[in-house]
């Protein structure tokens, strides 16, 4: 496969990490079809027409991100170990099946449970750490860029994904969304993950960002090291920094308050009064912030200290949950879904950059597999938080998201302390 892409390389008139950042885009692209705003669409139908509890739906997910919990270390040493051409391939072919078997959930809770686990762990791990992993060892100096373009196709997924769930389940049912949706993920990515992907440029005789080698050791400016300069971390000299756990756990903590949000956007907004028809449209208002604000963050990452940058997307996010809080108009709504979703793209896009520049791109992968199970239990802890309060405090989420906005003002807070840490050996030698 590696002959296939250096022939390519040499042919194309422009950096062939382009090609793969496109790849990886379109694989975060389909991971939405187990996505939290795809699943937002549905929780309402199938609460209306099972009868099972928010709480009960929300669980699923739940349990999906916290089996993910454990897939991502093995998953990062697999990406360094065999590659991320492989990993999302088997990925996008598990994902696929497991939304198409949700047209079966209402047969059994277990199918259900069943699949959507499996389809949150492929979302929540592989075709996450993998596509966000490949990328960053194609760029160092465009790093921030390239990951918010990586992130703007996965908010395109965001929005696409709700709104051909919505039309589908409107005309034809909602069985026949889940197969159209996991129809999608083999036409659109399937083929590009199997035949374009490789490891790293050096694999095909490339530096990254297509520098030459003379470039390669010129000085790459203050968001990223220049490739001849670069630090690279082993997993073990990783773990002994402050600001690895510091990312890691404000990560967790802010991912939680996206998926209690998300999961629930749609039924929140009803409960308000909102015309279900308003509250879904209010999803793909939350998509598009979230594009907007891939490109917004991808950018000022490069610019400011990580740490400075992360507290802001914590603070975004914080207003957007005030906002929920009052939100009782379709404009308000649609108001608090875009701003929340701008935050969304903040901790999509920051994290993956910050890991790769303050460690390097040697075991990046691993690095991920450690600190991605913060990601997932998060996300498993919002997916039924948001449900149990609903249920418990008389059909009502405020209580939620007043919690929800305390924790992101505090996560702010505490995210200052995400600064990039001393070279590795001295590190390790104080540690030591």
């Amino acid at each position: 496969m590696h002959i296939l892409i250096a022939y390519l390389s040499r042919r194309l008139p422009f950096y062939y990490g382009w090609v793969v950042l496109g790849t990886a885009g379109s694989s975060m692209f389909v991971r939405n079809a187990a996505g939290s705003l795809t699943f937002a669409v549905f929780v309402p139908l199938i609460a209306d027409e099972t009868g099972w509890s928010r709480a009960l739906i929300g669980g699923a997910a739940a349990v999906g991100g916290l089996l993910a919990t454990g897939a991502s270390p093995p998953v990062g040493w697999a990406i360094d170990r065999y590659g991320a051409r492989l990993v999302l391939v088997l990925s996008l072919v598990i994902i696929g099946l497991s939304t198409i078997a949700m047209a079966w959930l209402s047969a059994h809770i277990a199918i259900f449970y069943a699949a959507m686990a499996v389809g949150r762990i492929m979302f929540s791990s592989p075709l996450n750490v993998g596509a966000a992993t490949v990328v960053g060892r194609w760029f160092v100096r465009q790093r921030g860029r390239a990951t918010g373009l990586l992130f703007l196709s996965h908010s395109g997924g965001m929005a696409v994904f709700p709104l051909v769930a919505t039309w589908v389940s409107a005309t034809y049912g909602w069985q026949a969304a889940w197969i159209v949706l996991g129809v999608m993920v083999y036409v659109i990515a399937l083929a590009p993950a199997a035949l374009l992907v490789a490891q790293r440029p050096e694999d095909v005789g490339l530096l990254p960002d297509g520098d030459a080698p003379a470039r390669a050791g010129a000085n790459a400016g203050p968001a990223a090291s220049n490739t001849a300069a670069e630090v690279q971390w082993t997993t073990r000299q990783a773990m002994r920094t402050p600001a690895l756990w510091a990312l890691a756990i404000g990560t967790g903590l802010l991912f939680l308050l996206q998926s209690g949000t998300n999961v629930y956007q749609a039924d929140l907004l009803r409960s308000r009064g909102i015309d279900l028809s308003l509250a879904q449209l209010s999803i793909a208002v939350n998509a598009a912030g979230t594009g907007l604000g891939s490109i917004l963050w991808g950018r000022v990452v490069e610019l400011l200290r990580v740490s400075y940058t992360y507290a802001i997307v914590a603070l975004v996010m914080t207003l957007g949950l005030a906002l929920f809080i009052i939100a009782d108009t379709a404009l308000l709504g649609f108001v608090a879904a875009g701003l929340f979703g701008v935050a969304v793209a903040g901790i999509l896009v920051v994290p993956p950059v910050a890991y790769a520049n303050f460690f390097g791109r040697q075991s990046l992968g691993a690095i991920r597999g450690v600190t991605e199970p913060f990601t997932s239990l998060g996300q498993a802890i919002g997916a039924v938080a948001s449900g149990l309060v609903f249920q418990f405090a008389g059909g009502s989420y405020t209580i939620a998201f007043v919690a929800y906005a305390v924790l992101g003002a505090l996560t702010a807070a505490a995210l200052l302390l995400a600064r990039p840490p001393g070279a590795p050996a001295t590190v390790a030698a104080a540690a030591d």
